[in-house]
């Protein structure tokens, strides 16, 4: 990995976590500083290509479940398998990293009978009416 991939990678977990923590204290402004640099840091490691994509990788094992979960998010399409994966542990979890991977991964549960919500996606999500016309 080159020091401009370890770089945009550090970025891109630093301001995970700061929006993360901004979110937690009620500042949406920093938050959301800190969520177009992450943005901006995925973008430009994206366009490398795979190499890029690559460098984010190991970030799917980051300690903090904010960072992993927000990297699977943004995997899921390049390495789907191990993505999935992370977003399912971080889902049966508690707080708004759990809430994110379970919205990402499609399995936010009824909070009364914890049964499934979603199955793959939602109207909801795609702003489309799956029930038949006619």
């Amino acid at each position: 990995m080159t020091a401009r991939f370890d770089k945009l990678v550090l970025e891109f977990g630093e301001n995970v976590a700061a929006q993360a923590e901004a979110i937690r204290r009620g500042d949406h402004k920093a938050g959301n500083t800190h969520a177009k640099k992450y943005i901006r840091a995925f973008e430009q490691l994206r366009a490398e290509g795979d190499a890029g994509r690559e460098a984010l990788v190991p970030v799917l094992r980051d300690h903090r479940d904010d960072v992993r979960g927000m990297a699977a998010a943004f995997l899921l399409r390049y390495r789907t398998h191990e993505a999935r994966s992370v977003l399912g542990h971080l889902a049966k979890g508690q707080g708004l990293a759990a809430f994110g991977a379970a919205e990402e991964s499609g399995q936010e549960r009824d909070r009364e009978t914890g049964r499934r919500r979603f199955e793959g996606t939602s109207r909801a999500r795609t702003g489309c009416d799956s029930r038949p016309v006619g």
